[in-house]
């Protein structure tokens, strides 16, 4: 992993440590770990096409994105790639992983408090993304 990205990703894991230890529960790190969740996903999957050598330079994908129906993702990360979006290994899986935890990124930043079981399933999802990301 690139160094840029892997402190990206060794803050966002902090913070889900953070959240996971704290005694007054994971619901008083809600706002935070959609924050850092959402940059996460956004880290991993530019990483990922970093390192597979198809990322534009200076490209970014942008979280919002990640929201939408898999195809509209799909042109919209083509024009930050040099290969066709069809030769990316996996990118369904992962793009799959990142709509999941982006789809309610708002509501978990800006809305009311949530269930620890829904922050843990987040957790889940963004540590499974990870281990995709790094195993493929």
């Amino acid at each position: 992993m690139a160094e840029e990205y892997q402190k990206i990703i060794e803050e966002v894991l902090d913070e889900i440590k953070s959240a996971l230890k704290d005694s007054k529960g994971i619901t008083a790190h809600q706002r935070r770990l959609a924050f850092s969740i959402s940059l996460g996903v956004v880290t991993l999957l530019e990483d990922y096409l970093n390192k597979i050598n198809v990322l534009k330079q200076g490209a970014k994908i942008n979280h919002l994105w990640l929201k939408k129906k898999k195809e509209n993702v799909k042109k919209l990360i083509s024009k930050q790639i040099t290969c066709p979006v069809e030769n990316i290994k996996n990118l369904d899986l992962l793009l799959d992983l990142a709509h999941k935890l982006e789809k309610e990124r708002n509501e978990l930043a800006y809305g009311k408090i949530v269930s620890e079981s829904i922050l843990k399933e987040k957790i889940n999802l963004f540590l499974n993304l990870k281990n995709q990301i790094e195993n493929d």
